[in-house]
Order: C-alpha cells, then structure tokens, then sequence
C-alpha cells in the first residue's frame, strides 16, 4: 500500500470521512458535466496573465483534473447558470 493509500485508510478509520448527501443526485450532476465537458466540437485560444493560468493550474491540482477540464467546467456553469 502506498504512503497516500495509508494516509486515506487512516482518516476514514479515524472516521472524518462523511457520507455525501444525495450522492446518486451529485453523481448524475457531474456526470453530466463531465459528458458536456467532453464534447468538444470547437477550440477557444485565449491570452491569460501567467498569475490567473498558475492559479488555475493549482486549482485543477486540487480538484485532481487537467487545467483544461477545469476550464472548460467553469465556462460549461457560468453559461448554464446566466
């Protein structure tokens, strides 16, 4: 077992973890996004000061995706939520 595998059996045993409510609603939800996110039919080429793109970048780090996924994620619900 790895170091993070260990670090995660601990925790859960610790019992921090919490069950997620309405996790089969939550799951549908992403999922769909995820779907949405994967339909690329067009490029966008955009210039970004090099601050916004690291933060952006440490941003998908956390969220354990590519900085492209995450950017196309942030589009997909600003555009569904206005």
């Amino acid at each position: 077992m790895e170091k993070n595998e260990k670090e995660l059996l601990k925790s859960y045993e610790k019992g921090e973890w919490q069950r997620v409510r309405d996790f089969n609603g939550k799951k549908k939800k992403y999922m769909e996004y995820a779907g949405n996110t994967l339909k690329k039919d067009k490029r966008l080429n955009i210039r970004i000061s090099s601050k916004y793109l690291e933060g952006i970048q440490r941003a998908a780090i956390r969220e354990g995706i590519p900085y492209q996924t995450l950017v196309s994620s942030i589009i997909h619900k600003f555009v569904l939520n206005h």
